[in-house]
C-alpha cells in the first residue's frame, strides 16, 4: 500500500496552494470491532478542494466528521489553521465556529424561516446585530440563487434550495473551511445541478472545501485533488485528471469502472 501512495500523493504536493490548513496526522477511529478509519495522513491546504471519494463503508464520511469533532477519534490528530481540535469545550466551540459544514439531509431548523436559519448562528456566535446578519444573509441568499425564499420555512422549499440554503448558513460564519458531507445525495436529479454549480462557484473563489461525493462530474471539474479512500485507508491521492485517467491502484481500477460505466 505505502508504494502505491507515495507515488501520486508526492507527486502532486508541489501543485498544492498555500499553507497547510487542515493537518490530518496518523487518525484512527474504531466502531467497536470495525477499524474505519486506519493511520489517516493527509494535509488541505488553504484555496484548495479535495473531494473525497469511494465505496459505501470506506469511511469517508467518518473522516469529514471527525474533522469537525462531530465523531471522535480514537489516536492522532487533527489541526486547524495550526491549532490542535480539543475534545470539548469552549475551544472546540471556536474552532467548530470556523469550520462550515453541510450534511446531506440539509438539518435547516424547521421552526425558523429561511432567512432565521442564516442569521441565527452569526448572531449568536460572532455577536452580529440582527441588521447586520440579515443585510449578510440576505447578500448569502442572493449569491446562492434562493433570496426570494428568505420569508419560507424550510418545509415550503425543494430539497435544492433547502441544500443551498444550508450552504449560505455555512458561509454567514465566514468560515476558513467547508466540509460537505455527500451534500448532493439526498436530492432528486433535476436539483444535483443547482447545488453542484453553487459549490462550483465557491471553488472557483477560493474556498477550501473538502466534498465526500459521488459526483464524479464534480469531482473532475472543481477538485485540485482527488482522496479516494476503502476499507478506512487512504488508497490514492492525485489530481483529478490523473486519477481518473491513470488510477495506479486496483481497487480504484475496480471502483472507477463500476461507476464510469454505468
Amino acid at each position: 500500500m505505502g508504494e502505491i501512495r507515495s507515488t501520486p500523493a508526492t507527486s502532486n504536493i508541489s501543485a498544492r496552494r498555500g499553507e497547510p490548513l487542515v493537518t490530518v496526522s496518523h487518525v484512527n477511529k474504531h466502531f467497536g470491532s470495525l477499524h474505519v478509519l486506519k493511520d489517516i495522513d493527509t494535509v488541505v491546504n488553504r484555496g484548495e478542494v479535495v473531494v473525497v471519494i469511494g465505496p459505501s463503508g470506506s469511511g469517508k464520511s467518518t473522516l469529514c466528521r471527525a474533522i469537525n469533532r462531530l465523531e471522535t477519534i480514537d489516536s492522532g490528530s487533527i489541526s486547524i489553521d495550526g491549532k490542535v481540535l480539543p475534545s470539548e469545550g469552549v475551544e472546540l466551540a471556536r474552532l467548530r465556529a470556523d469550520v462550515g459544514m453541510v450534511f446531506q439531509s440539509f438539518n435547516l431548523f424547521a421552526h425558523k424561516s429561511v432567512l432565521e436559519n442564516v442569521t441565527l448562528a452569526p448572531m449568536r456566535v460572532r455577536k452580529l446585530s440582527r441588521k447586520a446578519a440579515e443585510s449578510q444573509a440576505m447578500e448569502l441568499l442572493e449569491r446562492v440563487g434562493v433570496d426570494n425564499q428568505a420569508s419560507k420555512m424550510p418545509a415550503q422549499l425543494s430539497g435544492g434550495q433547502q441544500q443551498r440554503v444550508a450552504i449560505a448558513r455555512s458561509l454567514a460564519m465566514s468560515p476558513k473551511l467547508i466540509l460537505l458531507d455527500e451534500p448532493t445525495s439526498a436530492l432528486d436529479p433535476e436539483m444535483i445541478t443547482e447545488v453542484l454549480d453553487v459549490m462550483v462557484e465557491l471553488a472557483s473563489e477560493g474556498m477550501t472545501m473538502i466534498v465526500v461525493s459521488h459526483e464524479m462530474g464534480f469531482a473532475r471539474k472543481a477538485a485540485h485533488r482527488v482522496l479516494f479512500m476503502a476499507d478506512g485507508e487512504i488508497v490514492e491521492e492525485a489530481t483529478p485528471d490523473a486519477f481518473f485517467d491513470n488510477p495506479q491502484s486496483a481497487r480504484a481500477k475496480d471502483f472507477l469502472s463500476k461507476i464510469l460505466s454505468h
